[in-house]
């Protein structure tokens, strides 16, 4: 392939990656975050998966077995400890303004700055042989690709060296464009997610290529390689290496906690802590199936390549030894995808470091410094990061041409892991445990460093030809229990393995014997409550930050101003004194705001700077242990205090829901008996009125023909029995609604109530000439029920579709469904219909009362009423379906088994 076109794919690929992070944080300034996605999360965390993975996986498992699984066995079985461990690591880093590993450290053990320098430098010096090996695995897939000749020592004509910089040029694009007082940055992690599905999708295209179209499956390549005595080690794990496997999980589980790249994505871009809950699954996954073709891509190689080609070289070397070249350019890409992933994020966590342990801490000490840059202190931060990356690539460079070009991804990579181990004991005991002291942390960190930089680093520089042999040979000055491979005589255990053994141990033990030995100082005893208990004292930060002394308001925001604007200034501390009602027009700050202010600065220079620049504009006052168990005290009582009117106030805010609630079910009610007393008083009044007029008239004229007199006494009995049925609906409704009215369950043939409704009903149909028809479905057989409050139900529905059927055109049906669970019938109509804001109402009583614009339909407005008491006394439902001008559907279910 074209050398050319393979540099200009690269930068396009970058290019894409820069397009996608510049449209994340668009998307964030306009509120719609991006990377405030679980997923988006989960996918960042797969940073982890580096050229390491892509390419050395298959490498180890083609020269030593099933023995890289160690590396990703080890995060998955720790996986649920995140949360309890970096859940809480997340909520102290967002309460404390923490942005990176060193600072945390710092920060817990009383925010020392030489405890920052020592984690910063381990921090540097562990992770650029890491870096190193990502520029040798682009730099290779670049050779390959390109069958170009390494340049020798020419660095004009160096491959690598050009890459550098390009990666340079693009992890300050990427990780040093502005400064934030929480470090996070939005667009990077929505690109890491990207290349993390991109390389995932390159990885298993390489997979299955081999797997079923170079080979029949995976059956095919077992059977294969297992012909082959050389590879039938990789089927077996040696009882002798099961130790092996031990530190190389335990390194992997604290390298996933502790590299710097991995506490940036997991802690310093969390945006949610609820977030890690998916994560705890999606990662696994994803390790899981990355690794699903590791094995068949090795035996793959070793089967068709044999040992003509570096088992590191296999995902590129099998697609190009069948001439597939286009999916050997995606495999490359997928490589370069995950180094550039580990270099951006690597390479940002790490400047970040740099500037806020190293430089600033004695920058912002110097009173001339501070003269002559005050006004523009955030740009100076930004171009020393840029130079840190410049340095840190530089760095990297040289190591992968002096040392790491002579070892393998997986070899360089655990010497590494095992550097950031180092971290577990001050990190872990600095949560959990209150009696850890700066002491203990320093010793430990040391100790491990330089036990590791021994057994590790040491060997490597020996056999790149930079110390002499007799070291590993002989020991220094002769001392054989000193060989840096053979430490006090331990062997049986491969270097790496050996090398963890010894620095965690004396690492724990100096940490632990530090901490029990010495005193804790105030702020250190301050630090490690506010760290151990964070949720206790998370809400009141703040104030549980002991602090006694005097600070300008003036001075504070003038500090704030130098790195953050003006405006940002004002309104963040505007913002925080609305929230914790401070008043900021004093002439000096309360101790919560210098606190504050601190804690900002923490975020953007790190912890030590910050203490410093504060110092520089207050006057503080020592403070005792003691003060500060006050001081924690008062605050947890006031957190207490808060919390129980917090309680009160939302017991009283339901409280007046509740009155609220019931005083509108009163005036509804009120509404209601006014409506009642309203309607009946009419209902009443209107046969009473006939009754007497007609009485008057039969009474006044004895001469009246007999005929005429008849009719009047036959119209005075039936408005006598309409004033009855209103009186018995009225006494009727009260028994339902106030459960006096009970069922007389009786068995019966739903046909016969049917057919006894519509008999009462016949005269009514006649009158208007309406159709009713009956339909009977289901199962035939006696049902258990109140049988006159059915044929009431029935009666009452007829009757409601027969008043508003159109007169000779009007049709009725009546549908019944009866199974062994329950009993529906329905009464259809082709009237007039009911709008759709009415079909809940009708069923109250006189809902016509409700809308005086709508003209009321004669009868008492009591019979749906009444239908759906009985309806539900029978533990059934009532409902209508109805739409203007195309009639209604009343259905009524009874179940049978419960009456």
């Amino acid at each position: 392939m074209n050398s050319f076109w393979l540099i200009f794919w690269s930068i396009s690929y970058l290019l894409v990656l820069f397009f996608v992070a510049n449209w994340a944080e668009q998307r964030s300034a306009k509120g719609r975050s991006l990377v405030s996605n679980s997923y988006v999360y989960a996918l960042s965390l797969a940073v982890y998966c580096t050229a390491w993975t892509f390419y050395g996986s298959v490498g180890r498992a083609a020269e030593s077995g099933v023995d890289f699984i160690a590396v990703f066995i080890g995060p998955t079985i720790t996986m649920p400890l995140w949360w309890v461990i970096f859940r809480k690591i997340i909520r102290i880093c967002q309460v404390q303004r923490i942005t990176n590993i060193a600072d945390f450290v710092s920060a817990r053990y009383g925010k020392s700055q030489a405890l920052g320098v020592i984690a910063t430098i381990l921090c540097v010096v562990g992770t650029i042989p890491y870096i190193s090996i990502q520029l040798k695995a682009i730099s290779s897939g670049f050779g390959i690709l390109t069958t170009a000749n390494d340049a020798g020592n020419s660095l004009w004509l160096d491959k690598a060296f050009y890459i550098s910089i390009v990666l340079t040029i693009f992890t300050i694009l990427f990780g040093a464009r502005k400064l934030d007082a929480n470090e996070r940055h939005e667009g990077m992690v929505a690109a890491i997610a990207f290349e993390s599905l991109f390389k995932l999708f390159a990885f298993l295209a390489v997979g299955v290529f081999v797997t079923f179209i170079v080979f029949d499956g995976f059956d095919d390549i077992v059977q294969k390689a297992s012909k082959l005595v050389d590879l039938q080690r990789i089927f077996t794990i040696k009882e002798e290496k099961t130790s092996d496997w031990f530190w190389y999980c335990l390194l992997a589980s604290l390298a996933i906690m502790f590299l710097p790249r991995q506490f940036q994505v997991t802690v310093v871009e969390n945006v949610n802590e609820n977030h890690l809950r998916k994560a705890l699954w999606i990662f696994p996954l994803y390790l899981l199936v990355i690794n699903i073709f590791v094995v068949p891509i090795a035996l793959g190689g070793k089967i068709l390549l044999g040992t003509a080609v570096k088992a590191d070289q296999f995902v590129l070397s099998i697609p190009l030894h069948f001439n597939e070249k286009a999916l050997a350019f995606v495999a490359y890409l997928g490589g370069f995808a995950a180094s550039t992933s580990m270099i951006i994020v690597e390479c940002t966590a790490l400047t970040v470091m740099l500037t806020n342990n190293l430089v600033m801490p004695w920058l912002v000490s110097r009173t001339d410094f501070q003269r002559r840059f005050g006004g523009d202190m955030g740009q100076v931060v930004i171009t020393l990061r840029r130079l840190f990356i410049v340095l840190l690539m530089a760095g990297s460079y040289l190591y992968y041409k002096n040392v790491s070009d002579k070892y393998s991804l997986v070899s360089v990579g655990m010497v590494s892991f095992a550097a950031v181990a180092q971290f577990a004991p001050v990190v872990l005991g600095g949560i959990f445990w209150k009696r850890g002291s700066l002491a203990g942390a320093v010793g430990g960190l040391l100790v491990g460093g330089g036990v590791w930089f021994y057994t590790l680093i040491i060997p490597s520089m020996v056999s790149a030809g930079y110390m002499s042999s007799d070291m590993l040979s002989k020991g220094p000055w002769g001392m054989d229990l000193l060989r840096p491979e053979s430490l006090l005589g331990v062997t049986g255990l491969d270097n790496i393995s050996h090398g963890t053994f010894w620095s965690l141990l004396l690492n724990l033990l100096f940490y632990v014997g530090g901490s029990l030995l010495s005193q804790p100082t105030a702020l250190e005893h301050n630090q490690a409550v506010l760290f151990v208990d964070v949720f206790k004292y998370s809400k009141t930060y703040e104030s549980a930050v002991a602090w006694k002394g005097k600070a300008l308001v003036t001075d504070i925001k003038s500090l704030l101003t130098i790195f953050f604007g003006k405006s940002h200034t004002e309104e963040t501390l505007q913002l925080y004194a609305k929230q914790n009602k401070l008043d900021l027009n004093t002439r000096y700050a309360d101790s919560q705001v210098v606190n504050y202010a601190e804690k900002m600065l923490g975020g953007a220079i790190g912890a030590a700077s910050a203490r410093i620049l504060v110092s520089s504009v207050a006057k503080e006052e020592q403070i005792s242990v003691e003060e500060v168990i006050d001081i924690l005290k008062t605050s947890q009582e006031l957190k207490t205090v808060n919390e129980e009117l917090t309680r009160k106030s939302e017991e009283l805010e339901q409280l007046t829901q509740q009155l609220k609630q019931a005083n509108e079910l009163l005036q509804i009610a009120d509404i209601q008996k006014d409506d009642f007393l309203s309607t009946v008083t009419h209902e009443i009044r209107t046969p009473l009125t006939s009754i007497r007029a007609l009485s008057e008239i039969v009474h006044d004229n004895p001469d009246m023909e007999e005929d005429q007199r008849s009719h009047f006494v036959n119209t005075i009995t039936k408005e006598s029995e309409r004033l009855t049925r209103l009186i018995n609906q009225v006494l009727a409704l009260e028994r339902f609604e106030t459960g006096k009215q009970e069922l007389d369950i009786d068995e019966f043939l739903m046909e016969d109530i049917v057919e006894e409704s519509l008999e009462a009903l016949d005269q009514l149909a006649k009158e208007k000439n309406i159709k009713i028809d009956v339909a009977y479905e289901g199962i035939y057989g006696p049902i258990r029920a109140d049988r006159d409050r059915l044929i009431q139900v029935i009666i009452n529905l007829v009757s409601n579709a027969i008043k508003f059927c159109p007169a000779d055109t009007g049709k009725i049906q009546i549908n019944t469904l009866q199974t062994e669970a329950s009993l529906s019938f329905s009464i259809s109509d082709n009237g007039q219909g009911i709008d759709n804001k009415y079909q809940e109402l009708i069923f109250e009583k006189f809902y016509q009362t409700r809308d005086q614009s709508v003209r009321k339909p004669k009868g008492s407005g009591l019979g749906l009423a009444i239908c759906k008491k009985i309806i539900e006394l029978h533990q059934g439902t009532i409902k209508v379906e109805s739409e203007l001008g195309k009639g209604s559907v009343f259905t009524c279910e009874i179940p049978l088994g419960k009456n």
